[in-house]
């Protein structure tokens, strides 16, 4: 996993180099003849990337996006409306066999089928009409994390070449020293992992972008440390859910520059208020202050792009924090690399 975390710089510089013209041709495609809607479907880590791309399409294009319940075609045996659909199959392995069936219906229908996967001979690669590759090479570690980082970057650049988002691009280039200067915050973040070996849960709170983030992180957490760590949007954690918020209660909130930070900024004053134990991810001097353990983002980028980069340090630390509670985080128990469900 370790291994792994620390190419995510590497991999993206790989694929901004190899998926760019397929990107610009898919996104003058969009736009030539653009869907009335889009539909995500995916499992377990990549239905985290879905998330942002839910978020990126509805922010930059303005058209409808849903992150599709695929028990609705494998089970129900249902056919959703799909004609004229764009829908965005997302698969690290590509063997996700309801993903696989729901992009099948979709081609059936009419829609427009992408996929994303890091293996180009993988039943999705062969069934969607286009496929983006991750470009990250042979992940062994059970638990995701260079074809999250890679699934997010695909899903930037695709909807931000389709909505010629000038933020996408201008911020393309500088992502990969972005994320290697990220990695250089492993010593210390290691050293604070030790701070939690006790920990018997925590929330993981952002919003907008950053909502995929906070759910990104609080699988790895679930995944590799075996911590009942419950997402939320800060919203909703307003709505009821803060009530459980007591002294020493850790929670984790992602906050890089953007447009929820004022937001992010006032949650955390509460959770402070209340005496929560807060690990805040930000590049934003004001928020680190009110945190108990603070993990500064050292190469700020666009908002657009900070869900690429604020992962890594989740990411680390979940680790380091399942090293010092005595687990292998390569092999945690119960999981396989690929998940089969129909």
């Amino acid at each position: 996993m370790r291994r792994e975390i620390r190419e995510e710089s590497a991999v993206v510089a790989r694929l901004l180099d190899a998926e760019w013209p397929r990107l610009r041709r898919l996104a003058a495609r969009l736009r030539r003849r653009p869907p009335r809607l889009v539909v995500f479907v995916a499992r377990g880590t990549s239905d985290n990337a879905a998330t942002l791309g839910k978020y990126l399409v509805e922010s930059l294009t303005g058209l409808p996006a849903s992150l599709a319940a695929p028990s609705v075609v494998t089970l129900y045996g249902a056919r959703p409306r799909l004609r004229d659909a764009l829908v965005l199959a997302v698969s690290q392995s590509g063997r996700s066999t309801d993903v696989v069936e729901f992009v099948e219906e979709a081609r059936r229908q009419g829609g427009l089928t992408v996929g994303i996967t890091n293996d180009a001979r993988s039943p999705l690669a062969r069934t969607a009409h286009e496929t983006l590759l991750c470009r990250a090479g042979p992940e062994r570690s059970v638990a995701a994390t260079k074809t999250y980082v890679a699934e997010v970057a695909l899903l930037t650049l695709l909807v931000g070449a389709w909505a010629r988002a000038r933020e996408v691009e201008q911020g393309a280039g500088a992502l990969p020293d972005a994320l290697a200067a990220t990695l250089k915050m492993e010593d210390e973040i290691a050293a604070r992992a030790e701070r939690y070996r006790y920990m018997q849960g925590c929330l993981v709170t952002s919003r907008g972008y950053n909502y995929a983030t906070a759910k990104e992180a609080a699988l790895k957490l679930k995944e590799t440390c075996y911590l009942p760590a419950e997402a939320l949007s800060s919203a909703d954690l307003l709505h009821g859910p803060i009530a459980i918020v007591e002294r020493d209660f850790p929670v984790m909130v992602i906050a890089p520059s953007g447009v929820p930070l004022a937001h992010l900024r006032q949650i955390t004053a509460r959770l402070a208020a209340r005496g929560a134990e807060t690990m805040v991810i930000s590049d934003d001097a004001e928020i680190l202050a009110r945190a108990k353990v603070a993990l500064p983002l050292v190469a700020p980028v666009p908002e657009v792009w900070s869900p690429a980069v604020a992962i890594v340090p989740a990411q680390l630390l979940s680790l380091h924090l399942a090293v010092a509670r005595g687990f292998d985080p390569d092999r945690p128990r119960g999981l396989r690399k690929v998940t089969f469900t129909r």
